[in-house]
């Protein structure tokens, strides 16, 4: 969601070099892989959006949920 709105706005911006996957098939929360992809790529710049999200609702009812794989992932 982040990440797309991000890659919107690059995109308006005149910026078309653009690098990036869909959570399905990078996922961004695995710190090994995404130093692969990292390292693989070499971008000159980086934005790592990942984050685990559920809605309004969810967020609210199930907070633990949410923030704790946000804070520690690896």
């Amino acid at each position: 969601m982040v990440g797309s709105a991000i890659r919107r706005w690059l995109e308006a911006a005149g910026y078309r070099n653009i690098i990036g996957h869909p959570s399905s098939e990078l996922d961004l929360t695995n710190q090994s892989a995404t130093t692969k992809f990292l390292l693989r790529e070499r971008p000159e710049y980086a934005s790592l959006s990942a984050a685990k999200v559920g809605g309004i609702h969810a967020n609210n009812t199930y907070p633990a949920k949410f923030i704790y794989p946000n804070l520690t992932a690896d």
